[in-house]
């Protein structure tokens, strides 16, 4: 009896072709690259919500800045008072803008990540409880900091309060 030989040569070789697949990796690793974009950093914000008990009063006068936003009828902006006076504005961006000087004003020029003072100050708001989130949100950011541009357009981060709480807002009556 004869044994035969096995001749493979009439069987199809399967191969894995790299090339395209490494194409496709390159394509999709150029298309990652390409739509990536970088965003501006957001703000920390170090909010304290209100207790059931009222708060204990600083010793400091000045501190916390108190500022109240009260709200027209369909919850827009009406009013901004920081301490006793009002603050004034056409837009809302100049509203939120003094806000900002005025806080500044009071805890000194010198606020920013050098100074220690912006780390003590502490800002209470008292929001009507119709206010647009928008308007709480704008405040928020008002009094926390700011993106200071230099010559070569880099951003720079200044800190001005980092601490912020909310007292309790009074609910209208129906």
């Amino acid at each position: 009896m004869k044994v035969r030989n096995a001749d493979r040569c009439g069987e199809d070789k399967v191969e894995l072709q790299m090339t395209p697949m490494i194409d496709i990796v390159f394509l999709l690793l150029v298309f990652f690259i390409m739509t990536f974009k970088i965003v501006a950093p957001e703000g920390n914000f170090n909010i304290k919500m209100p207790r059931k008990s009222d708060a204990v009063p600083s010793s400091d006068p000045q501190l916390p800045i108190l500022i109240a936003l009260k709200a027209d009828a369909e919850g827009n902006l009406s009013q901004s008072i920081m301490g006793d006076g009002v603050i004034a504005g056409d837009t809302y961006k100049e509203i939120f803008d003094s806000m900002r000087r005025k806080v500044r004003d009071q805890i000194g020029g010198d606020a920013g990540p050098a100074a220690q003072s912006s780390a003590e100050n502490e800002v209470e708001f008292e929001f009507d409880y119709n206010l647009k989130f928008k308007f709480v949100i704008d405040a928020i950011t008002a009094v926390s900091g700011y993106i200071d541009y230099d010559k070569n357009e880099e951003g720079r981060v200044v800190k001005i309060i980092e601490k912020i709480r909310f007292s309790r807002s009074r609910k209208p009556s129906s």
